[in-house]
């Protein structure tokens, strides 16, 4: 009688477990969840970065240099534990890309992404400068490398010597990826189209708080948040990694209900691969990740 009913009860397991397997699903298994430290590649430029970046620039780096180099290595620490592998910074926020080389130190290269930022007034060689970058970063390379704040609507022709040189170190793997970081309507119009992009980073959030607007320098003018997402989509649909910053409208964004709704819009948008935060405590760490993590699975 044992046997009989061991018998039936592995034929009924059987017949359930082909039930669920109809047509090749398997309607037992949940789907997939993402989260804020998920590895995703940055368009055709081969580059994978977490979704949720480390931000070294908050208000030009003021905000992370204050902290001190003790509580910044901490802070640091803390977002690697907790799965960002994504920092970036820039020459124009002072002292910070030593600061956050210090704080990489013995952590290993390959476990993390570095993006950088030229700025566009230097007097320097460009590629002395990258190789100064190199060494404040206490790294061979640089995984994206960026022209900082175009703002003009001929900023392609404008920096073609520094377009060059990019194009050059990165044939020598000195850099992975380049692009630019764009500030105003003006030159973001001349983003779509333009295939030396692999990486553009754009601002973007809800409100248009300190977003692209006509202005070509920055104000308090709101930008104009459907032109942004439109041509931010057609950017992210020519093939080129879209990375989004300002989500908390450089600090402005002091609720949650401000924070929720920005970080939603962008998520939902379909066409930012990734976002970067310059936070300044653990706390604000932990709050994005657990926010993303939700928001990427509503």
């Amino acid at each position: 009688m044992a046997h009989c009913n061991r018998r039936n009860f592995l034929k009924a397991a059987a017949i359930a477990a082909g039930t669920a397997a109809v047509g090749g699903l398997n309607l037992s298994a949940a789907p997939a969840k993402r989260a804020a430290t998920d590895f995703v590649t940055l368009g055709n430029s081969g580059v994978k970065v977490t979704r949720l970046a480390f931000g070294t620039g908050t208000f030009g780096g003021r905000v992370q240099r204050e902290l001190g180099q003790d509580q910044f290595n901490r802070l640091v620490r803390h977002a690697y534990d907790s799965g960002i592998r994504f920092f970036e910074t820039a020459d124009a926020y002072r002292g910070m890309p030593e600061m956050l080389g210090i704080a990489l130190k013995g952590i290993p290269r390959d476990s993390y992404r570095l993006m950088t930022k030229f700025r566009l007034n230097t007097q320097e060689d460009p590629k002395e400068t990258i190789d100064r970058f190199r060494r404040e970063l206490q790294s061979e390379y640089v995984d994206i490398l960026l022209l900082h704040c175009v703002r003009s609507a001929t900023w392609n022709s404008d920096y073609e010597r520094l377009r060059d040189v990019f194009s050059e170190v990165k044939q020598k793997k000195v850099i992975v990826a380049h692009g630019a970081s764009c500030h105003g309507l003006l030159p973001l119009r001349a983003f779509p189209g333009n295939k030396w992009l692999d990486v553009a980073l754009m601002r973007v959030n809800h409100k248009g708080v300190k977003m692209d607007s006509l202005q070509t320098r920055d104000t308090n003018d709101l930008g104009d948040v459907n032109e942004v997402f439109t041509h931010v989509a057609e950017v992210h649909k020519q093939g080129t990694g879209v990375l989004g910053m300002k989500l908390i409208g450089e600090g402005q964004f002091t609720n949650e209900e401000d924070r929720e709704a920005a970080m939603k819009k962008v998520l939902s948008s379909g066409v930012v691969d990734a976002t970067t935060i310059g936070f300044k405590s653990p706390a604000e760490i932990d709050e994005s990740i657990a926010r993303m993590n939700r928001l990427l699975n509503a």
